[in-house]
C-alpha cells in the first residue's frame, strides 16, 4: 500500500506526476493559503506532509495532526512556520531544503536594492498618472557606485549577495554575524562591523539572518533612529525581524529615505506599509523562479521518499535550530 502523502501547495506538472507515481497524494489545486484546520483536517491519516513557509504549523496544530504522521517536509529554506520542538515530542520528523533558495532570493535583494536606491515604484505611479515630476523628493534616486552598504547576516545568501555585489563599485562594505571568517573579509573586500555601526554609517542595509529569539525585533524604533535619513532598509530574510509598525511610523516621519520589504509578521500583509510610496512591498518571492520552485519541491519529494524508504533525512533540522528558537511559537 502508498504511504499518503499531504501537499499544502500546487506543484509543477513534472513534479507532481513524480510525486503521484510513488505515494496517494492529495494537492492543493488552488494553492490557496490553508489554515491550521485545513491542514489538520486534510492531512488526518495521512503519512506526512509536503508544506511550504507560509504554512502555519504551531505546536497547537501539530498536537491535533494525526498520529499516523510521521514527516513535515518543508518546501523552503528555514523552518520558522514550524514549531518543530512541538513536532519532535510527537516523533514527526522536519526537514527543509536548505540551498534552493540561495541564488533567487540573492536576485530579489538585487532588484530591491536597484528599485528602491532609483525610486522605482514612484517612477511606475508618474508613468500610470502622466504626474512626471522632476523635483527631489519624488523621482531622483541614488546611484550605487561610492556608496556604504551594510550587511547583517553572512550565511549562504548573504554569501552570493556578496558576489553579486562585485560590479557595483562601492565605496565600502560592512558585515555583522555571529561568525567571523576573515578570510571571507578579505576575499571579497568588506569589513566586520557591529550592528551599531551599520546602523549609523551605511547608505542601504540589508537584512539576511533567520528568524530566532535574538533577531526577533531585531529592527524597531531604536534602531532606525541611528539611521541617517537618506539611508534605505531592505529585508528579504523573515518576517518579525523588522517591527513593521516602527518602520511604518518611521518612514512616514521622514527617517528613512525608503525602505523594500518582501516577508511580514503575517502574510498575505495587509498592514499600514501599504501606504507609503516610498517603501517597496512584494509579495515573498525571494524563491519565486521557475529554477527555485522547481528544486525546492524536488527536494522536498525526495526527503519523502527517503522516509519510506527508512534512509538518512538529508535536511533535518540542526540541533542549533532548536537551541534558538522563539519561545512560545
Amino acid at each position: 500500500m502508498k504511504k499518503k502523502i499531504f501537499v499544502t501547495r500546487r506543484l509543477l506538472p513534472e513534479n507532481e506526476e513524480k510525486l503521484k507515481n510513488l505515494f496517494e497524494v492529495t494537492l492543493n489545486k488552488d494553492d490557496k493559503i490553508y489554515t491550521p484546520k485545513e491542514i489538520i483536517e486534510g492531512s488526518k491519516n495521512y503519512d506526512g506532509i509536503l508544506s511550504s513557509v507560509s504554512d502555519p504549523i504551531n505546536a497547537d496544530t501539530i498536537s491535533k495532526l494525526s498520529s499516523s504522521i510521521k514527516i513535515i517536509a518543508n518546501g523552503a529554506v528555514g523552518f520558522g512556520n514550524i514549531d518543530f520542538k512541538a513536532a519532535r515530542e510527537r516523533g514527526i520528523a522536519v526537514t527543509n531544503t536548505p540551498d534552493v533558495l540561495t541564488d533567487a532570493t540573492a536576485d530579489i535583494q538585487i532588484l530591491l536594492l536597484l528599485g528602491a536606491s532609483r525610486k522605482a515604484y514612484e517612477g511606475r505611479l508618474a508613468a500610470e498618472t502622466q504626474n512626471w515630476k522632476w523635483s527631489w523628493d519624488f523621482l531622483l534616486g541614488k546611484q550605487m557606485s561610492n556608496k556604504r552598504l551594510g550587511i547583517i547576516g553572512m550565511g549562504r545568501i548573504g554569501k552570493h549577495f556578496l558576489r553579486l555585489l562585485k560590479g557595483f563599485d562601492l565605496k565600502k562594505i560592512l558585515v555583522n554575524d555571529i561568525k567571523i571568517d576573515n578570510s571571507l573579509a578579505q576575499e571579497y573586500d568588506f569589513v566586520w562591523a557591529s550592528k551599531e555601526e551599520i546602523y549609523s554609517s551605511c547608505d542601504i542595509i540589508t537584512i539576511h539572518t533567520p528568524l530566532t529569539a535574538e533577531t526577533h525585533n531585531l529592527i524597531t524604533t531604536n534602531e532606525l533612529k541611528m539611521m541617517n535619513k537618506d539611508a534605505i532598509l531592505i529585508n528579504t530574510a523573515r518576517g518579525g525581524i523588522i517591527n513593521e509598525l516602527d518602520l511604518y511610523h518611521h518612514l512616514s516621519s521622514g527617517g528613512l529615505a525608503g525602505a523594500a520589504i518582501d516577508v511580514f509578521n503575517n502574510e498575505p500583509y495587509d498592514g499600514p506599509l501599504k501606504e507609503l510610496n516610498n517603501c517597496i512591498l512584494t509579495s515573498h518571492m525571494g524563491s519565486m523562479s521557475y529554477d527555485c520552485r522547481s528544486k525546492m519541491e524536488i527536494e522536498a519529494t525526495e526527503e519523502a521518499i527517503r522516509f519510506i524508504n527508512s534512509e538518512n533525512l538529508l535536511g533535518l533540522v540542526p540541533q542549533e535550530e532548536y537551541d534558538v528558537q522563539i519561545k512560545g511559537f
